[in-house]
């Protein structure tokens, strides 16, 4: 084999899928924020305002885990072509989504509590203050999540795939979560403080806190659950759909046998496969490689195939090759 030819078939582990489209989209989602961050601390302060105030900085969590999205994005298209991360940087996504989804629990968290308290000690309501800020932070919350839907899918090109930022772009699904339930937090809070205004029932105002606090807890479970699976490369299930099949066409011919097979992402819809086998009809790596070729999410096949023979000794001492029984070994 010439050394152009050893050169060309190296893998290259360039995985990334193009997303500047969501990047930019999360950009100004993160701008837009920020500044409401930063407008409703200085007027809150001005104005001696506490609802403005708690508002300004309850936004501030959703910017800084929204930053953290945006920065796994810049740092996993930078270094895509960085052959220090073995398996591409898509992981670097994954980081930034278990991070961003520790950031809404805590969120919860702090909502639970803060609800719990205030039906033990329920404290008088600034009608006036607490309306406009809510339906403040409605709006902007739905301009955000209006901005980060609209670039949720790029058309497919040469690079990137479709439908590459839907559920599974556990990146992307963070940073619409913060959004979505900062805006769901808006509307309970708009609902509760009517309801106390109009109608007497104060109580509403921390049962809200608590219905939304239980919510968000659930989103970012289920997120973290997500996100530390692929962390700690959960690979699938042996009876999963793909894996069946790559061992049904490996073992197509009856004479070859799966004894060891791993499947892990390493993008969305796209894993690694490490095959350990043995065959009686000694197909070359390339042969077995052939038979998986057309599964577009199977990135990076490595194939270890071992002649099925094995030695025993005549009496007088000569070693003889025996060819395996395969079947009664299935």
């Amino acid at each position: 084999m010439t050394r152009a030819r050893i050169e060309s078939s190296r893998y290259l582990h360039e995985f990334h899928i193009d997303k500047t489209t969501v990047e930019r989209r999360t950009l100004i989602v993160v701008v837009i924020t920020f500044v409401m961050m930063i407008a409703e601390i200085v007027f809150g302060w001005l104005t001696h305002s506490m609802a403005l105030l708690a508002d300004g900085w309850h936004m501030g969590t959703h910017a800084f885990a929204l930053g953290l999205s945006l920065l796994a994005y810049i740092f996993a298209r930078t270094h895509a072509r960085d052959h220090r991360f073995t398996f591409g940087t898509w992981k670097v996504e994954i980081i930034g989504a278990y991070s961003s989804a520790i950031a809404l629990g805590l969120v919860g968290v702090v909502m639970a509590v803060t609800s719990i308290e205030r039906f033990s000690n329920p404290a008088p309501i600034r009608f006036g203050q607490a309306l406009p800020v809510a339906g403040l932070g409605l709006i902007v919350n739905l301009a955000c999540a209006a901005v980060l839907h609209s670039g949720k899918r790029e058309p497919a090109g040469a690079d990137s795939l479709p439908h590459a930022h839907g559920p599974d772009d556990l990146n992307f699904k963070s940073a619409y979560l913060h959004v979505v339930a900062d805006a769901l937090t808006s509307v309970l809070a708009i609902a509760a403080l009517l309801g106390a205004r109009y109608f007497g029932w104060i109580f509403l105002d921390p049962l809200m806190g608590i219905v939304g606090a239980a919510l968000i807890l659930s989103w970012a479970f289920s997120l973290l659950k997500e996100t530390a699976g692929i962390l700690i490369d959960r690979g699938l299930g042996t009876d999963a759909p793909l894996i069946r099949e790559i061992q049904a066409r490996l073992e197509a011919d009856g004479k070859t046998k799966v004894d060891d097979l791993h499947l892990w992402r390493v993008a969305e819809d796209k894993y690694a496969c490490l095959v350990s086998l043995e065959s009686e009809c000694c197909d070359s790596v390339e042969g077995y490689k052939k038979r998986l070729a057309d599964r577009p999410e199977l990135v990076h096949i490595t194939i270890e195939a071992n002649a099925c023979f094995s030695i025993r000794f005549d009496e007088d001492g000569s070693a003889v090759e025996v060819a395996k029984d395969l079947e009664g070994e299935r």
